[in-house]
Protein backbone atom coordinates (compact mmCIF):
# COMPACT_ATOMS: atom_id res chain seq x y z
CA UNK A 1 0.00 0.00 0.00
CA UNK A 2 2.82 2.48 1.01
CA UNK A 3 4.77 2.16 -2.59
CA UNK A 4 0.99 2.57 -3.91
CA UNK A 5 0.84 5.91 -1.92
CA UNK A 6 4.89 6.56 -2.64
CA UNK A 7 3.71 6.39 -6.54
CA UNK A 8 0.88 8.05 -6.79
CA UNK A 9 2.82 10.94 -5.23
CA UNK A 10 5.44 10.89 -7.75
CA UNK A 11 3.21 10.97 -10.68
CA UNK A 12 1.62 13.66 -9.33
CA UNK A 13 4.76 15.62 -8.76
CA UNK A 14 5.79 14.94 -12.15
CA UNK A 15 2.62 16.21 -13.61
CA UNK A 16 3.08 19.33 -11.15
CA UNK A 17 6.74 19.70 -12.71
CA UNK A 18 5.95 19.52 -16.13
CA UNK A 19 2.48 22.03 -16.12
CA UNK A 20 4.76 24.38 -14.23
CA UNK A 21 7.71 24.55 -16.68
CA UNK A 22 5.11 24.51 -19.28
CA UNK A 23 3.30 27.93 -18.16
CA UNK A 24 7.03 29.62 -16.48
CA UNK A 25 7.62 32.02 -19.17
CA UNK A 26 3.91 33.82 -18.87
CA UNK A 27 4.86 34.49 -15.37
CA UNK A 28 6.78 37.54 -16.88
CA UNK A 29 2.84 39.36 -17.12
CA UNK A 30 2.42 38.41 -13.36
CA UNK A 31 5.48 40.45 -12.33
CA UNK A 32 4.67 43.34 -14.66
CA UNK A 33 1.30 43.63 -13.47
CA UNK A 34 2.98 43.58 -9.80
CA UNK A 35 5.00 46.49 -10.29
CA UNK A 36 2.84 48.28 -12.02
CA UNK A 37 0.62 48.07 -9.22
CA UNK A 38 3.46 49.06 -6.48
CA UNK A 39 4.11 51.70 -9.08
CA UNK A 40 0.67 53.52 -9.27
CA UNK A 41 0.59 53.34 -5.08
CA UNK A 42 4.27 54.94 -4.79
CA UNK A 43 2.64 57.66 -7.57
CA UNK A 44 -0.22 58.10 -5.07
CA UNK A 45 2.25 58.49 -2.05
CA UNK A 46 4.50 60.92 -4.08
CA UNK A 47 1.45 63.15 -5.04
CA UNK A 48 -0.23 63.20 -1.94
CA UNK A 49 2.68 64.05 -0.15
CA UNK A 50 3.87 66.78 -2.60
CA UNK A 51 0.43 68.59 -2.36
CA UNK A 52 0.43 68.18 2.28
CA UNK A 53 4.56 70.08 1.46
CA UNK A 54 3.03 72.82 -0.75
CA UNK A 55 0.30 73.28 1.42
CA UNK A 56 2.58 73.13 4.41
CA UNK A 57 4.60 76.06 3.04
CA UNK A 58 2.04 78.06 1.40
CA UNK A 59 0.48 78.46 5.09
CA UNK A 60 3.65 79.38 6.46
CA UNK A 61 4.17 82.17 3.84
CA UNK A 62 0.90 83.61 5.27
CA UNK A 63 1.34 82.82 9.13
CA UNK A 64 3.69 80.62 11.01
CA UNK A 65 2.52 77.01 11.51
CA UNK A 66 3.86 76.73 14.95
CA UNK A 67 4.08 73.20 16.60
CA UNK A 68 0.63 72.28 15.99
CA UNK A 69 0.84 73.06 12.72
CA UNK A 70 4.06 71.24 12.55
CA UNK A 71 2.45 67.89 14.19
CA UNK A 72 0.01 68.29 11.50
CA UNK A 73 2.06 68.21 8.66
CA UNK A 74 3.76 65.37 9.73
CA UNK A 75 0.80 63.28 10.77
CA UNK A 76 -0.28 64.28 6.95
CA UNK A 77 2.58 62.66 5.44
CA UNK A 78 2.31 59.57 7.68
CA UNK A 79 -1.21 59.35 6.46
CA UNK A 80 0.09 59.73 2.87
CA UNK A 81 3.07 56.59 3.55
CA UNK A 82 -0.66 54.74 4.32
CA UNK A 83 -1.73 54.87 0.18
CA UNK A 84 1.63 53.07 -0.55
CA UNK A 85 -0.02 50.00 1.08
CA UNK A 86 -3.97 50.81 -0.12
CA UNK A 87 -4.85 48.35 -3.20
CA UNK A 88 -5.24 50.01 -6.47
CA UNK A 89 -8.40 48.08 -6.67
CA UNK A 90 -11.14 46.89 -5.22
CA UNK A 91 -11.44 43.42 -3.40
CA UNK A 92 -13.30 40.91 -5.18
CA UNK A 93 -15.39 37.98 -3.90
CA UNK A 94 -16.34 34.76 -5.62
CA UNK A 95 -20.19 36.05 -4.90
CA UNK A 96 -19.43 39.41 -6.38
CA UNK A 97 -18.18 37.27 -9.69
CA UNK A 98 -21.56 35.61 -10.30
CA UNK A 99 -23.29 39.43 -9.85
CA UNK A 100 -20.80 40.75 -12.02
CA UNK A 101 -21.39 42.01 -15.89
CA UNK A 102 -20.20 39.61 -18.42
CA UNK A 103 -17.88 42.31 -20.30
CA UNK A 104 -16.30 43.07 -16.83
CA UNK A 105 -16.20 38.99 -15.81
CA UNK A 106 -12.72 38.86 -17.07
CA UNK A 107 -11.08 41.64 -15.49
CA UNK A 108 -12.85 41.19 -12.12
CA UNK A 109 -11.97 37.33 -12.61
CA UNK A 110 -8.33 37.95 -12.83
CA UNK A 111 -8.09 40.72 -9.58
CA UNK A 112 -9.82 37.72 -7.59
CA UNK A 113 -7.35 35.31 -9.03
CA UNK A 114 -4.22 37.90 -8.71
CA UNK A 115 -5.19 37.92 -4.69
CA UNK A 116 -5.31 33.86 -3.80
CA UNK A 117 -1.74 33.81 -5.35
CA UNK A 118 -0.37 33.38 -2.15
CA UNK A 119 -2.71 30.94 -1.06
CA UNK A 120 -1.94 28.61 -3.46
CA UNK A 121 1.19 26.60 -4.02
CA UNK A 122 4.07 27.77 -6.47
CA UNK A 123 3.32 25.38 -9.63
CA UNK A 124 0.17 26.97 -9.68
CA UNK A 125 1.26 30.84 -9.98
CA UNK A 126 2.49 30.83 -13.44
CA UNK A 127 -0.68 29.35 -14.52
CA UNK A 128 -2.89 31.71 -12.86
CA UNK A 129 -0.39 34.10 -15.00
CA UNK A 130 -1.47 32.17 -18.02
CA UNK A 131 -4.69 32.60 -17.01
CA UNK A 132 -4.81 36.05 -16.84
CA UNK A 133 -3.04 36.27 -20.84
CA UNK A 134 -6.34 34.54 -21.76
CA UNK A 135 -8.96 36.72 -19.51
CA UNK A 136 -7.35 39.46 -21.17
CA UNK A 137 -7.45 38.36 -24.64
CA UNK A 138 -10.98 37.02 -24.03
CA UNK A 139 -12.13 40.74 -22.80
CA UNK A 140 -12.48 42.28 -25.69
CA UNK A 141 -14.51 39.67 -27.48
CA UNK A 142 -17.52 39.67 -24.87
CA UNK A 143 -18.35 43.08 -25.61
CA UNK A 144 -19.89 41.26 -28.59
CA UNK A 145 -21.53 38.88 -26.93
CA UNK A 146 -25.67 38.99 -26.06
CA UNK A 147 -25.42 37.83 -22.57
CA UNK A 148 -28.32 35.61 -22.71
CA UNK A 149 -26.82 33.80 -25.64
CA UNK A 150 -25.90 29.55 -24.30
CA UNK A 151 -22.53 30.75 -24.95
CA UNK A 152 -22.26 33.64 -22.84
CA UNK A 153 -23.85 31.13 -20.42
CA UNK A 154 -21.34 29.33 -20.29
CA UNK A 155 -18.05 31.61 -20.18
CA UNK A 156 -19.79 32.81 -17.38
CA UNK A 157 -20.17 29.56 -15.92
CA UNK A 158 -16.55 28.85 -16.16
CA UNK A 159 -15.56 31.51 -14.79
CA UNK A 160 -17.63 32.22 -11.77
CA UNK A 161 -18.28 29.17 -10.60
CA UNK A 162 -15.83 26.48 -11.82
CA UNK A 163 -12.92 28.22 -11.72
CA UNK A 164 -13.51 29.82 -7.61
CA UNK A 165 -14.90 26.02 -6.85
CA UNK A 166 -11.72 24.65 -7.95
CA UNK A 167 -9.76 27.01 -5.94
CA UNK A 168 -12.06 27.63 -2.81
CA UNK A 169 -12.14 23.78 -2.62
CA UNK A 170 -8.53 23.21 -3.09
CA UNK A 171 -8.04 25.91 -0.04
CA UNK A 172 -10.49 23.89 2.26
CA UNK A 173 -7.72 21.32 2.70
CA UNK A 174 -5.42 21.57 5.42
CA UNK A 175 -2.14 22.73 4.42
CA UNK A 176 -0.23 19.56 5.33
CA UNK A 177 -2.78 17.08 3.37
CA UNK A 178 -2.58 18.84 0.36
CA UNK A 179 0.53 17.12 -1.31
CA UNK A 180 -1.25 13.84 0.23
CA UNK A 181 -2.76 11.49 -1.57
CA UNK A 182 -6.93 12.19 -1.20
CA UNK A 183 -9.57 9.90 -2.70
CA UNK A 184 -7.06 8.96 -5.10
CA UNK A 185 -6.00 12.28 -6.11
CA UNK A 186 -2.96 14.32 -5.01
CA UNK A 187 -5.13 17.76 -4.25
CA UNK A 188 -2.03 19.82 -5.20
CA UNK A 189 -1.64 17.92 -8.13
CA UNK A 190 -5.60 18.38 -8.88
CA UNK A 191 -5.42 22.31 -8.46
CA UNK A 192 -2.62 22.09 -11.01
CA UNK A 193 -4.21 20.04 -13.62
CA UNK A 194 -7.35 21.72 -12.98
CA UNK A 195 -6.45 25.61 -13.74
CA UNK A 196 -4.24 24.19 -16.71
CA UNK A 197 -7.50 22.51 -18.22
CA UNK A 198 -9.46 26.18 -17.35
CA UNK A 199 -6.87 28.23 -19.19
CA UNK A 200 -6.99 26.19 -22.25
CA UNK A 201 -10.80 26.05 -22.28
CA UNK A 202 -10.58 30.22 -21.58
CA UNK A 203 -8.14 29.80 -25.18
CA UNK A 204 -10.27 27.62 -27.01
CA UNK A 205 -14.13 29.51 -26.21
CA UNK A 206 -12.05 33.01 -27.41
CA UNK A 207 -11.17 31.25 -30.58
CA UNK A 208 -14.28 30.13 -31.39
CA UNK A 209 -15.77 33.46 -30.33
CA UNK A 210 -13.80 35.32 -32.94
CA UNK A 211 -14.77 32.88 -35.17
CA UNK A 212 -18.64 33.48 -34.42
CA UNK A 213 -19.10 29.67 -33.56
CA UNK A 214 -20.98 30.17 -30.89
CA UNK A 215 -23.44 26.86 -31.16
CA UNK A 216 -20.18 24.88 -30.97
CA UNK A 217 -18.35 27.11 -27.70
CA UNK A 218 -21.87 25.94 -25.60
CA UNK A 219 -22.09 22.63 -26.74
CA UNK A 220 -17.88 22.20 -26.45
CA UNK A 221 -18.31 22.93 -22.43
CA UNK A 222 -21.27 21.29 -21.55
CA UNK A 223 -18.57 18.35 -20.72
CA UNK A 224 -17.41 21.11 -17.92
CA UNK A 225 -20.31 19.79 -15.80
CA UNK A 226 -18.82 16.63 -15.31
CA UNK A 227 -15.01 17.63 -15.13
CA UNK A 228 -15.48 20.11 -12.54
CA UNK A 229 -17.28 18.00 -10.39
CA UNK A 230 -13.83 17.13 -9.34
CA UNK A 231 -13.78 20.95 -8.17
CA UNK A 232 -16.08 20.38 -5.78
CA UNK A 233 -15.21 17.15 -4.03
CA UNK A 234 -11.70 18.41 -3.41
CA UNK A 235 -12.69 20.10 -0.40
CA UNK A 236 -15.20 17.10 0.90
Amino acid sequence: MASEVDELIQRSNELIARTSERYRSASLRGRAHRRQDLMTRLKRMIIAAALVIVGAFVAGLIAPIGATGLIIVMGLLLACLIFAFLPTTPSVTPTKLAETDLKALPLKTEIWLESQRKALPAPAVPILDAIGNRLETLAPQLNRLNPQEPAAQEIRKLLSDHLPELVTGYQSIPAPLRNQPRNGRVPDAQLVEGLSVIEQEIATMTEQLASGDLDKLAAHNRYLEIKYQEAKELGE
